[in-house]
């Protein structure tokens, strides 16, 4: 009877760490679903919003060497958002202004209002964007955390000792008895918990964008030059007072 009794006990012992450390990992794994389907979430509200954003003054600014001065006046990272094709393509471009109204009494008034429109609605987007990835960062952190609290409390190195002194025929779930050569090591690496990775692998960092009353002049300088640059088509879609609605 001692040896029933002794495998039953060990069953009992490799259920109950199983039920903690699979139920954990699993809790976390959906945290993990949950967080990832939140980020591509928040990437395509990125690539919606902001992009638009960014490209619109592209357009407006058309020349490279004027974008790059306004990127340098911001401290955007052209690497993350510029691509000259971009300010060339006339379908991006009434796509990317579709439904944006203009105001302004002359032609030029109305030039420069749409760049600062489009500017401080970066400054808006920019700003939610921020404040969204703050939270999803610090929901990336607490899942790390709650990991790393998990394996204080449960020190993987002992209970792997511990099962393969057990050296109990019985299976249970994904822990086995007996330890032969490799299985310790494939079980160890089955329930171990990968933590996140940083919440920057996945979505780009954004400075603050400065107010555009603390931009404006220079601003105002490169609008001016701007405005030389473009024919006049390009200038009578630009401020031309659409009636459709933003969307």
């Amino acid at each position: 009877m001692k040896p029933d009794i002794t495998d039953a006990i060990a069953y009992e012992i490799k259920r109950d760490i199983a039920d903690r450390y699979f139920g954990f990992r699993k809790l976390i794994e959906q945290d993990k679903l949950d967080l990832e389907k939140e980020i591509r979430i928040h990437s395509f509200i990125l690539e919606k919003r902001i992009s638009f954003d960014l490209i619109r003054l592209y357009i407006i600014l058309k020349d490279e060497e004027l974008i790059d001065s306004f990127l340098s006046l911001t401290g955007i990272d052209k690497k993350q958002f510029f691509d000259p094709h971009f300010t060339q393509s006339t379908t991006i471009r009434n796509r990317v202004f579709e439904g944006i109204k203009v105001h302004g009494l002359t032609r030029s008034g109305r030039f420069h209002n749409l760049a600062k429109d489009c500017y401080e609605r970066l400054e808006l987007h920019s700003e939610q964007y921020r404040q969204k990835f703050a939270e999803l960062k610090e929901a990336n952190e607490n899942i790390a955390e709650e990991i790393d609290v998990f394996y204080q409390q449960n020190d993987l190195g002992s209970i792997m000792g511990f099962l393969r002194s057990l050296g109990s025929s019985h299976k249970m779930g994904d822990l086995e008895g007996g330890m032969e050569i490799g299985m310790s090591q494939s079980l160890e690496k089955k329930m171990t918990i990968a933590p996140p990775l940083p919440i920057e692998n996945y979505l780009p960092v954004i400075k603050p964008m400065p107010p555009l009353a603390h931009i404006v002049k220079d601003l105002n300088k490169l609008l001016d030059r701007a405005y030389k640059l473009h024919d006049e088509e390009s200038l009578n879609f630009l401020t031309s007072k659409k009636k459709t609605t933003e969307r």
